[in-house]
């Protein structure tokens, strides 16, 4: 959607991904998790992935490192999570340690465009992530190399509408440094690098659940005044742009 470049780590961690903001998100969306459904859509995902016990799974953009946890303490995964963002790994790696799951769960800090890996992970797993990233073909690519063959992938992500798009909706876009495409062009970018069974599914009508379930949660939170007013305003915001088609949610799927 935009042609800024992908965001950085120094851009990541002084704005969306501050350490302030980091702690408030995982109020809204439940302990060690950044990404909308929180725990329970977690469960749901990773139990598609439908995985047999120690398969090794790459997190891209692990965050708080929730949804490894789970791939560990649920479904006997290794998980190896990884992030751009300095200020969630720091915060990721107390809770591994309180959690106990080292022997199962890595954490490191890396740009996903620069893994050099072939044919090594059962799946790979990412929530809410590419859309911090320009170049998708790259992107792609380099997650299809690093997939044994029929390996899998499974992630989720913003997604814009087709054009023109509320001119709000472009700023909040160009502001955070979003690179948003549509839900078919998703699809279309998987197949192109050689995935197969490849589904785009538009998932906006379970995002705008998501929101409102979230509001509720935003309300009764013990925050002062300014900062559940800034948070009311965000998710009220996103929810009027998924109302009104701007902003789309997908779920994507393919095989190597």
């Amino acid at each position: 959607m935009s042609d800024a470049k992908s965001a950085t780590r120094g851009f990541l961690d002084s704005s969306q991904y501050s350490r302030a903001s980091i702690l408030q998100y995982e109020l809204v969306f439940g302990p060690n998790f950044v990404s909308p459904g929180g725990l329970n859509f977690a469960k749901k995902l990773i139990e598609q992935l439908a995985l047999p016990s120690i398969s090794r799974v790459l997190d891209v953009g692990c965050g708080l490192g929730g949804s490894a946890f789970l791939m560990a303490q649920k479904f006997n995964l290794l998980a190896d999570g990884i992030d751009l963002s300095s200020n969630m790994l720091t915060l990721a790696r107390e809770r591994l340690l309180a959690c106990g799951l080292e022997d199962y769960v890595t954490l490191n800090h890396q740009d996903c465009l620069t893994l050099n890996l072939k044919e090594y992970y059962d799946a790979i797993y990412s929530r809410e992530v590419f859309l911090h990233i320009h170049d998708k073909t790259r992107l792609f690519s380099v997650l299809h190399e690093a997939l044994k063959p029929s390996g899998k992938l499974l992630f989720t992500d913003y997604c814009c509408g087709e054009s023109p798009l509320r001119p709000d909706f472009s700023r909040y876009v160009d502001n955070r440094r979003y690179h948003l495409c549509t839900i078919s062009t998703y699809g279309d970018y998987l197949s192109s690098v050689g995935f197969e069974k490849v589904r785009a599914l538009d998932m906006t009508a379970q995002f705008i659940t998501f929101l409102e379930m979230e509001l509720l949660t935003i309300d009764s939170l013990e925050l002062d005044k300014s900062c559940r007013d800034e948070l009311t305003e965000s998710w009220r915001n996103k929810l009027d742009y998924a109302r009104s088609g701007d902003h789309r949610w997908g779920l994507f799927t393919g095989v190597k």
